[in-house]
């Protein structure tokens, strides 16, 4: 019989490297996809533009993620919103995301602007404009504004380009749901067992992520590497170590406000898998499935995550935000006039807001964001090609901060919402809605 007593010191090693076989079993499917990661980035740096040859293995990958993407955010959302108690829940996470959203954004201009004036990265820069060819067609912002909530016809509905109207349409399933009581169990079971099949859905799909991340990013690193010369390249050597610096100082100290040093710990713990396929792909929406898988593990609300989440790879961009400072204060510098002054400086995150919470749940919103910031200061039209560039050159991190700010607000949210010991308590949500929305056992 083995003894029961305690540790001694010959037992130490033995014990030292079953927690660290504990923790390569934890982390070995993240660090297959960082490695995959790396692996295709070397590729791209040495072979170039050759490397685009291994392109399609990645956009097999990507492909399938899209695919996934709207069934998923559907059921998830759906049945999210049928499983709530009450639509005063529902209207709490709301105003909670929302107004987190707009102060983080806040924040990430900020820490733009603070950045820009202290390295004065731009003085100095001259770039070639050419005008552009053609220029976008867009239709007024009312149509925009009901084209991006709203479509014409359900077929559209079906599409991760209208994501926004896809968001609608699934809260107002899921309320419609539990408002007719017990007429509305079977459905709201269907709708949870729609969002379980979605998610094993994801866990079998990502098996193929480290081959798939790494062939894409390895085609992307040796498409972007023609683009980084000249005065582009300060743009480049800007916002890349902003960008880093935000993703973990930002994130860590949102983490905290959270969850404290257990918030911190289950935050980078779980963070890997979003974090990669954001990076790789340069899509907040293919990052959603790995974002929601990585928000059940840190512990976050079932209705929390899978509102927020989904909403937030449409309308949150706080590195979107740090990229429509960097844009304006080139097109600026470029064209000699000082940025830095309190009016331009206030326009611009008030842009940044836009650009990066309305406009981008927008069809065409991007090419919006960035015609709006030449108007708003009175650029010419040929100051369009210039910040397009830059967007391109910045995009791969820009979309990370992105995926991964909406992790770290719906972390916040739950803060706010369940109190200081939201990570202790049972998720009751976690229950299927048909369960949640019968009556109390005694």
């Amino acid at each position: 019989m083995p003894s029961t007593a305690g540790p001694t010191t010959a037992s130490t090693p033995p014990q030292t490297s079953s927690k660290f076989g504990q923790v390569l079993r934890n982390y070995r499917f993240p660090l297959f996809i960082l490695t995959g990661v790396v692996i295709g980035a070397i590729i791209g740096l040495i072979f170039g533009e050759k490397a685009t040859v291994i392109k399609p293995f990645g956009t097999l990958f990507i492909n399938m993620m899209f695919t996934l993407v709207v069934p998923l955010v559907f059921f998830s959302i759906s049945s999210a919103v049928a499983g709530m108690s009450s639509a005063t829940r529902l209207g709490k996470i709301l105003g909670s995301m929302l107004g987190i959203f707009a102060v983080t954004g806040v924040i990430a201009s900020i820490v733009m602007i603070a950045a820009l004036w202290i390295t004065k990265a731009t003085e100095g820069v001259q770039v070639e404009m050419n005008q552009p060819k053609d220029v976008e067609e867009v239709g007024s912002i009312g149509d925009q504004l009901v084209s991006t909530f709203v479509v014409d016809d359900f077929s559209k509905i079906l599409s991760a380009e209208h994501m926004l109207a896809l968001i609608v349409f699934a809260v107002i399933v899921g309320i419609a749901t539990s408002k007719i009581g017990p007429a509305g169990k079977p459905f709201a079971q269907f709708l949870h067992s729609g969002s379980e099949v979605f998610l094993k859905f994801t866990s079998i799909i990502m098996y193929y992520a480290p081959i798939g991340l790494g062939a894409y990013f390895a085609a992307l690193i040796g498409e972007l590497g023609a683009q980084l010369v000249g005065d582009y390249v300060r743009a480049f050597l800007v916002y890349y170590p902003v960008a880093i610096v935000y993703f973990i100082l930002a994130f860590t100290l949102y983490a905290f406000l959270s969850g404290g040093r257990r918030g911190i710990t289950a935050f980078w713990s779980n963070i890997i898998e979003p974090t990669a396929i954001s990076l790789g792909t340069s899509s907040s929406v293919a990052a959603i499935p790995a974002n929601l898988r990585a928000g059940k593990r840190i512990g976050v609300p079932r209705d929390i995550r899978e509102t927020i989440i989904p909403i937030g790879a449409t309308i949150h961009m706080e590195g979107s935000g740090l990229s429509a400072i960097l844009k304006i204060a080139f097109l600026f510098a470029v064209f000699g006039r000082d940025f830095f002054t309190p009016g331009n400086i206030l326009v611009g995150i008030a842009v940044a807001l836009l650009a990066g919470m309305v406009m981008a749940g927008i069809p065409s919103g991007g090419f919006i964001g960035e015609l709006m910031i030449i108007t708003l200061y009175g650029f010419p039209a040929a100051a369009l090609p210039i910040i397009q560039i830059i967007g391109t050159v910045i995009d791969p991190p820009a979309t990370t901060v992105n995926a991964v700010g909406d992790q770290a607000s719906s972390m916040m949210v739950a803060r706010v919402l369940d109190g200081k010991d939201w990570m202790d308590r049972a998720d009751h949500t976690e229950s299927s809605p048909a369960e949640a929305a019968s009556p109390k056992n005694s």
